[in-house]
């Protein structure tokens, strides 16, 4: 499980989560046999996913982040529920990028800066919130931070970070997300930047063994805080053989009448999970029977 935690500032100008997402990022390596640079690719995503989708107001929504940059590991997706339980994969989990100069992984070498972020809110509204940004170097952190600004006009601190050992293992993994509300200034703003500049970056504070509620508090140290929420949340898939019908149906009498004709069956097989599903020559028959 994933452990999380929401603050605010005393004064309400400033808000902030944070999780340690370790289990969830080595979960989802675990599934997808993801590469040390995929890991951290896809980790900084989940992470940051289920930041976001834990601060949805409407229960039941979801955030679906989708990052296109062009780079070799292809587009990366990651989907979060309400309550911070996040699902995702890379378009090519086994590509491995290696490390930069500095040893770190090359994640923005993976994702590409050629491309966009498209964040999609589905609030159960009648349409979902669509916005799409330019990527600005595929760290993932800094391009949710653009995002913010530019679709949402709210000045905002992101970190994500993985460490993965030689042989593969997520050895922690995080993310932070602190942002300015309505009623704080510059001068609040310059007090926040010199704290997170303070703290550190985020992979030594995990290195460090710190919780999320700890992270946060050297993030915001200075501010008087306190906490709102902790909980937890785990990479969760809601795939199931009724939802994979359901989509065979949505597909029409022609594409499955060309798989009993050309395959005499189907084999689906769940992005986020990896879970194959196959339909028999007889299942696609009921199925084309239901479609209208």
């Amino acid at each position: 499980m994933g452990k999380t935690v929401k603050m605010i500032s005393a004064d309400g100008k400033i808000t902030a989560s944070a999780i340690d997402s370790a289990d969830i990022v080595s979960r989802a390596a675990e599934i997808h046999s993801t590469s040390p640079t995929a890991s951290a690719a896809l980790g900084r995503v989940l992470s940051v996913a289920s930041i976001m989708g834990s601060g949805l107001k409407a229960s039941g929504g979801s955030v679906t982040l989708q990052f296109k940059g062009g780079g070799p590991g292809g587009t990366i997706v990651a989907v979060s529920d309400s309550g911070g339980n996040v699902r995702g994969y890379a378009q090519n989990p086994q590509l491995d990028c290696g490390r930069r100069p500095d040893g770190k992984l090359d994640v923005g070498g993976y994702v590409g800066a050629e491309g966009s972020l498209t964040v999609i809110k589905d609030l159960n509204m009648r349409e979902p919130y669509i916005g799409t940004v330019s990527l600005l170097g595929g760290e993932i952190a800094e391009d949710i931070a653009a995002y913010y600004a530019e679709s949402e006009q709210i000045p905002t601190a992101c970190a994500a970070g993985v460490l993965v050992s030689g042989a593969g293992e997520i050895l922690h993994a995080g993310a932070y997300l602190v942002q300015l509300m309505p009623g704080a200034d510059d001068s609040d703003a310059e007090r926040l930047e010199r704290s997170v500049i303070k703290a550190g970056a985020i992979t030594e504070l995990l290195r460090g063994g710190l919780a999320p509620r700890e992270i946060l508090e050297r993030v915001l140290s200075g501010f008087e805080t306190r906490v709102l929420d902790e909980g937890e949340a785990e990479y969760r898939c809601y795939c199931s053989a009724a939802r994979v019908e359901a989509a065979i149906i949505s597909a029409g009498r022609a594409e499955i009448d060309a798989m009993i004709r050309e395959q005499q069956g189907a084999e689906v097989t769940c992005q986020f999970c990896d879970r194959v599903y196959r339909f028999s020559e007889e299942e696609l028959v009921r199925l084309l029977e239901e479609t209208v």
